[in-house]
């Protein structure tokens, strides 16, 4: 998809984090927005930033969980904005648990809202856009998508679970005109968890690194236009270590703990655990 304006997109998880910048990075670029999240508040001022970037733009408080708030959100935008050629799967949910002490609720919330909801959301879109023959699907997963990392173990299946997802889908429709991408951010400062990490003294290891909100919205867009397959949003010495955990995955655990991952993530765990 080359030219996006005025082309319709529906952003999920548009209300705070990175789906308000995913949102406004698609708006610079002339795209209609259907905005949906479950804070009624936050989305309403995020669709009227968006409106004053000259586009159309629908907000709809929507739990991405339940089929009828999917049906309606999908609805609704066809009915006001029009047919939809982009969907970004953004709303997450991430828990940092012992797997022993984690309560079966977390991993079925994790894995509903992260993985099964953008399925069947995109199960809902997909058919109208092969008989338009245009559209493209992004999904928002995580380095911790490409790389386990320890006490994430529901973060990390429902991400997993959605970039074999995307990968799957671009199989299936390689001969077709829909496209699909995965944008896995690493540390992502201003906004998200790691926002909320970082306020409380919390720091990315130095071989991580940071990047910035805006960064990962111009990747999203840039999938859309290029079609790109995925893309790790992170600092360079990270990819490295991506094929490592492919190629030789024992190593993995001690390079984890040698580069303060597995300190970062047990910080994290300690910090949600103090009332």
């Amino acid at each position: 998809m080359k030219d996006l304006r005025g082309t319709n997109a529906i952003v999920t998880g548009a209300s705070r984090g990175i789906g308000v910048y995913i949102a406004r990075a698609l708006a610079e670029q002339g795209v209609n927005l259907s905005l949906a999240a479950r804070s009624e508040h936050e989305l309403e001022q995020v669709r009227t930033e968006m409106e004053a970037l000259g586009v159309r733009a629908i907000a709809t408080v929507c739990d991405v969980v339940k089929p009828e708030d999917r049906a309606r959100l999908v609805e609704r935008t066809d009915t006001e904005l029009g047919p939809i050629d982009i969907l970004v799967n953004n709303a997450g949910i991430e828990r940092v648990r012992r797997f022993e002490e984690a309560a079966d609720t977390d991993f079925t919330d994790t894995l509903a809202i992260n993985l099964e909801a953008p399925i069947l959301l995109t199960r809902a879109i997909v058919p109208g856009m092969l008989a338009r023959k245009r559209g493209h699907v992004v999904n928002i997963a995580s380095g911790a998508g490409k790389v386990g990392v320890p006490y994430g173990t529901s973060y990390c299946a429902s991400k997993h679970g959605l970039v074999g997802f995307t990968h799957a889908l671009r199989a299936e429709y390689q001969s077709s005109p829909v496209g699909f991408s995965v944008v896995c951010p690493g540390f992502v400062t201003d906004a998200g968890m790691y926002d909320r990490w970082e306020q409380s003294g919390i720091k990315a290891p130095r071989i991580a690194g940071t990047s910035k909100p805006e960064k990962v919205a111009s990747v999203t867009v840039s999938c859309i236009v290029r079609d790109r397959a995925e893309v790790i949003v992170n600092t360079p010495p990270v990819r490295p270590l991506v094929v490592l955990a492919n190629i030789a995955p024992g190593l993995m655990p001690r390079l984890l703990r040698a580069f303060g991952y597995s300190g970062v993530f047990e910080r994290v765990m300690d910090a949600e655990k103090t009332p």
